[in-house]
């Protein structure tokens, strides 16, 4: 048998271990070579014109580690969210996104303990509370009702608010469930004497779901997303690893939104600007090697799960849950980072349907022939 035969015969054998071999929970996509670049804003722009994007490396979802803190698990691991991102193209527009947020402006992470201002001020971050399932609804009126979920919301008598119970913020509410595992998450929430709420907006989540908010909706984020998937939780940082995108916001944002977000919030027609929803990474070749463990573990995860735009307001703000055991000297490691660190990443390719978060697995024998062309030649 000459060598070429040997070969040729060598690399049909794996084709076929590969093609024999037990499927996954999450089946491999077959259609992935041709994806949109862009998920349409709104349905006026669903016939932009789409690009071909050919993924070379394998991308596989990893079991994640889950703190005894959360009851449930934030959705199901095949979701774009706990998908790893690191191999996924960059995007052809990643120069000018970086641009227009800012290359040479630093991160800063938006968490931390105690409290800003230190004079008057509230916690530093997102926090979240977990309720039982018997925890009693409260009502709840909303003055952009159109795109909230309706209560009443199970908000237990005074909920950890974004800011403090005095702020003028976003003033976030995110109520975990346990047993039924709903995320109840609502915007500009204020008290009513009555033991009712009145907010901008809510949304309700099923984190045993990969469905998504309808199209053109907002949530309690600008971009019609959870807020409670990309939050940095201190008990991931000290298990060591954080398995999902986190959050973050930039100053000006595209008039459109890209897979998995729903919502725009900007009059900005210009392509330069990202869209909401737009992912990005820590370049592959960054050292994070001088940091200091519990950065090292969030830098890890900007490399494999990436950032992801969910909201406007300052550059590269990086959202996570305050907590007291935060050490903000640490946390302010991550003011070394700057825009130029970053890439946007093209995930287009992972989108099964654009209704849903779940993400495709992209095998390794879908590129056997590819890898191996040459040799048939």
């Amino acid at each position: 048998m000459s060598p070429r035969t040997l070969i040729l015969s060598l690399i049909l054998v794996l084709a076929t271990v590969f093609a024999c071999r037990p499927a996954s929970s999450a089946a491999p996509s077959t259609a992935i070579a041709k994806a949109n670049a862009e998920t349409p804003a709104s349905p006026a722009t669903q016939n932009e014109a789409r690009t071909e994007t050919t993924v070379s490396p394998t991308v596989t979802v990893h079991p994640r580690t889950e703190t005894a803190l959360l009851p449930c698990e934030v959705f199901p691991t095949d979701n774009i969210w706990n998908t790893p991102i690191d191999r996924l193209p960059v995007h052809r527009l990643s120069d000018a996104y970086i641009d227009t947020i800012g290359r040479d402006v630093e991160f800063h992470p938006d968490f931390g303990s105690g409290i800003w201002p230190p004079e008057d001020g509230g916690p530093i971050g997102i926090p979240y509370v977990i309720v039982p399932a018997s925890q009693p609804t409260v009502p709840i009126d909303f003055y952009y009702p159109d795109e909230s979920d309706p209560g009443p919301y199970p908000i237990p008598p005074n909920p950890p608010i974004e800011g403090g119970p005095n702020s003028d913020g976003d003033r976030h509410i995110l109520v975990l469930q346990e047993e039924t595992c709903l995320l109840y998450e609502v915007y500009d929430a204020h008290p009513r004497e009555d033991g009712g709420w009145d907010a901008g907006s809510g949304a309700i989540y099923d984190l045993r779901s990969n469905a998504l908010r309808p199209a053109g909706w907002t949530s309690a984020d600008a971009a019609g997303l959870p807020i409670l998937p990309g939050l940095v939780r201190y008990d991931e940082v000290a298990a060591g690893e954080i398995t999902h995108a986190l959050r973050f916001t930039a100053p000006e944002t595209q008039r459109a939104f890209v897979w998995p977000a729903r919502h725009f919030a900007s009059d900005l027609t210009d392509k330069r600007f990202p869209p909401m929803g737009q992912r990005f990474r820590l370049r592959a070749d960054y050292d994070i090697s001088g940091f200091h463990p519990q950065i090292q573990v969030i830098l890890q995860a900007m490399k494999r799960y990436g950032i992801i735009l969910a909201d406007n307001g300052s550059s590269w703000y990086v959202s996570g849950v305050p907590d007291e055991r935060w050490d903000n000297d640490v946390l302010h490691q991550l003011d070394r980072l700057t825009g130029n660190d970053f890439e946007a990443v093209d995930v287009s390719a992972l989108m099964v349907d654009p209704d849903s978060g779940r993400a495709a697995v992209l095998d390794e024998a879908l590129f056997l022939p590819m890898v191996n062309q040459e040799l048939f030649n």
